[in-house]
This record gives structure tokens, sequence and C-alpha cells, in this order.
């Protein structure tokens, strides 16, 4: 699946025009095989009221209906709005009443079991008028299946913001269960509050190919692009990773983390820690070494071991002067280096000739940029895209629908997880299943993209047999190996 923003879509619609592929075959082509994947969830004795408005979403609801229609299904197609406005639009009316005629809203006779939802397009701008208003307010009022053309009316195709009101909880958007939405998903399916009005996402193509530099992450890219293991390989050939993680006060983050790590693949493993955490993590993870007095070692002169391929830095430190001497040595390196938690208190310059990964949660996010918390919510994948371009990075902004941005411009959104993340802990694996993966595989960007949609699959594992809220960090340790093992063998 692939993210358009709603001027790419309208960039899509020029180009194909001067291809000679008109509007009004794009729209043929939308409504055609919208109608073909939503008879995969509609019953023939299912009574459809199909809401077109009078642009071309509406347009598309137009096409829809004609071949429901066709397919034998019960539909009502209404204008609550009024006649379409555009050219296209209306021409498919015209193709339509050959045949079937149109039902005014009032005068529906039966009880609708489904309401689809073809009032306006990407280029919708809030604050909806009162007329749409009321029209979505009744249809959600309904007890029906709701699905939506493209994107839920209510929302903006860009941007999470909802409409402006004192309660977040009073801002009216159709509630879709599913948004079967054209040529590729809107970012604003994957921002913060809008995504919980798409309900299930099913992308559909209008016969044109894909040029966005932004899609979601499928899990036949993984099982591909995981690194092979051959059977002549040995510890040296997966890797050494080193963690600078854990402090008396926070021990189980280097724990964690070294889960996180020794589950994911590395050849071997050294942690940068107290000798107090140490003690704690060779009991359950009896594989790592140490490095002495860990984190306070580094400086400009002392030498990390030589055949270190990957380091991460940042569970569980506090003491902020040694974190700064440990990154103004390690970031003059040229080894892949994780940034998380306590190495991201503060801006710096992140630039250098070798892959820099921060991991920041929208919190840590906020203090690096200096942007509040909902403006990045409500733009999760441009502000992403645009930072991991200005400081030459690979951004993993972390939350709902992982965005991770590569410094080359491109995008991938993470599809997996659940709130059974939502715990204390599970970034600190993350942390660690990125600096192993890096340290072995040859392709840095799918390591990292590979490691955010296997920790998100671990909770969606967890939840086939267990409550969301009862998963707790510690339980990867069980997860990653049936992740793995679900991943490579299906």
């Amino acid at each position: 699946m692939y993210i358009y923003s709603s001027e790419q879509i309208k960039q899509v619609d020029f180009q194909a025009e001067a291809q000679g592929f008109s509007l009004f075959a794009l729209m043929e082509n939308a409504g055609h095989n919208i109608a073909k994947a939503m008879m995969k969830k509609i019953k023939k004795n299912d009574t459809l009221v199909i809401l077109a408005g009078r642009g071309n979403n509406g347009g598309d609801g137009i096409v829809l209906a004609r071949y429901l229609k066709n397919a034998g299904y019960n539909v009502y197609l209404c204008f609550p709005l009024g006649q379409p406005k555009t050219q296209v639009a209306q021409a498919h009316l015209d193709y339509y009443e050959v045949n079937f005629s149109c039902t005014d809203l009032a005068f529906i006779p039966d009880q609708p079991t489904v309401i689809i939802d073809a009032l306006l397009g990407v280029g919708t701008t809030l604050p909806l008028s009162d007329e749409i208003k009321k029209v979505v307010t009744w249809a959600n009022a309904l007890q029906a299946r709701r699905y939506a053309v493209d994107i839920p009316t209510g929302l903006a195709a860009n941007s999470g913001a909802l409409e402006q009101s004192e309660n977040e909880l009073d801002a009216i958007v159709f509630q879709a269960d599913i948004t079967f939405t054209l040529h590729g998903a809107k970012p604003s399916a994957f921002s913060l509050p809008s995504s919980a009005f798409y309900g299930d996402i099913q992308a559909i193509s209008i016969g044109l190919s894909h040029d966005s530099s932004i899609k979601v992450t499928s899990k036949v890219e993984v099982r591909h692009s995981l690194a092979k293991r051959q059977q002549a390989d040995h510890k040296g050939s997966f890797g050494m990773s080193l963690l600078f993680a854990g402090s008396d006060h926070m021990p189980g983050s280097a724990l964690l983390a070294a889960i996180g790590a020794i589950r994911s693949g590395t050849g071997r493993l050294m942690i940068g820690t107290s000798a107090f955490v140490s003690s704690i993590i060779a009991t359950q993870v009896p594989e790592a070494t140490y490095m002495k007095d860990g984190i306070y070692t580094l400086n400009h002169t002392k030498e990390i071991p030589h055949n270190i391929t990957a380091i991460g830095i940042g569970p569980g430190l506090e003491d902020f002067a040694a974190i700064d001497d440990a990154l103004d040595f390690l970031l003059q390196t040229d080894i892949p280096l994780v940034l998380d938690a306590g190495a991201l208190y503060k801006n710096r310059s992140w630039k250098r000739d070798a892959i820099t990964v921060l991991t920041p949660h929208p919190g840590e996010f906020s203090v690096l940029t200096g942007m509040s918390i909902q403006s990045i919510q409500e733009n999760r994948i441009e502000i992403a895209q645009n930072f991991a371009l200005n400081h030459e990075v690979i951004l993993v902004l972390k939350g709902h629908h992982t965005v991770i941005a590569f410094p080359n411009g491109t995008v991938r959104v993470n599809p997996t997880g659940n709130t059974a993340l939502s715990k204390g802990g599970t970034g600190d694996v993350l942390t660690g299943m990125i600096t192993s993966m890096l340290s072995y595989d040859k392709n840095p960007y799918s390591a990292i993209v590979n490691a955010v949609y296997l920790h998100g699959y671990c909770a969606e594992l967890w939840t086939e047999t267990n409550g969301e809220a009862t998963m707790t960090a510690s339980d990867f340790h069980t997860l990653l190996p049936k992740a793995f093992y679900h991943i490579q063998e299906e």
C-alpha cells in the first residue's frame, strides 16, 4: 500500500490525462474496483445506501452504484447535498440514469444495513457545512455497517487534525468500518486522531502505476528481505552488537535491550553498563559479555573493540554528562549507531557518514524538534520525513503506525502492533533489535524496517491467545523466536 498526499493525487490525475487516460476512465476503474472489493463484504439481502457528494468522490459512488445494481444488489443512490457539479461525475450520472434512478434520502423504503460514504474526497477543507454534518450524524446513528470511499467525510487528507471544537469527541466524522482508499492511502490514515475513523484500510487500484516514496511495510516484503543464514555461517558471520544501557536505578532497561538484541540474530553481544546491572543481566542473557565500567570508559582517546559492527545507546541511562562524552566519541566513528531514550534528551548535530538511527517516541521527538506532541501526531509522516532529510539520519518515530523515515526521502509506515506494546520497556527491546539486525544485515534499511515490523508482530502474536493489557516487555524473550519463525516459515 502506497501513501499519497492530496497534492500528489491531483498530480497523478493531471499526468494520467496528459498520457491520454481520461478522468472518466479513472472514475470508471475506481468505482468498478471498489465494487469488486465490496462484494466480498456484503450480501444480496443487504440494503445499501450510497451517499454521493457533488464532486468526483460522488462520481466514484455513482459508478459503484451502477456495478452493484448490475450485480443484483439492493442499492439506493442518494445525493443529499445536491446533483454533481463536476463534468465527469455528471457524465457518469447520465450513464447511470439510462437504466436506474436515484432516490431521495427521505424516501428510502427499507432500513439500511450498509451506508457508503462518497460525499467528499481528498479536496476536503474543514470545517464541514451544517448540511454535511447533519448527513454524517444521521449515518453514524444507524445500526449499519459503514464503508467510506477514499476518505471518511470529516477528515482532511494530509493532516490528522479534526475539526476544531472544545471537545474532540464532538467532532463530526463518518465512522467507517472499512475505507476503500483509491490508488493509495492518504497521510491522515496513519496520523492521530484521524486514523481511528478509517476502520480497516483497503487500497483500490485505479489502473495507474505507483511512484510514491512512502509506503506501508508488508509481511511479504519483510519475509523476502530478512537476512539469509547459510549453513557454513558462524557467530562471526552475524556481527557483534554493543549496547550502552542501564543504570543502578533502571537495570531492567539494559536487560530488555539485551533480550531484544540476542533474540534478533546478532552473533555476539557486549554490554556497557554498571557492575550491578551486569549481575542482573547475566542470569537472563548469559550470552552477553561486558565492558569494564560501561559508558564511563568512553571518551575521545578510548577506543571501543575493533570488531563491533553496531552500537545502541540510551535505554536506562541517566548521566547526561557521560552520555554527551560518549556521543562526542561515537558520532565520530564509522559504526552504525542507534540512539534511544537517554541519548535523545537534546537535539545536536547528528550528521555523519555512517548509519545513524534515532528512535524517539512523540514526547522525545517533541524535545528534539521543539514542536508540540499534538502537531507531531497530526502530521507524523511529513514531519518525520522532513527531519530525516534535514538531519541526514534514519528516524524511527514510535507509536501507533510507527514511521520510519530515511535520509533519501523514502518513508515506511509500520502496520503491526497494538496496545500490548503500551508498557514500559518495549522501546528498550526495539533498540536492542535494531542494533542487533544492523550488526549483520548488509542492507541497513531493510534491517530497520524488519526490526520494527517484527517488534509489532510480537504484540499481535501475544493477543492471539492473551489479553492486550497483560503483555510485558520481558515477554519478548519468548515472542521473538515465534515471530521470526512465523514470518520465515509461512
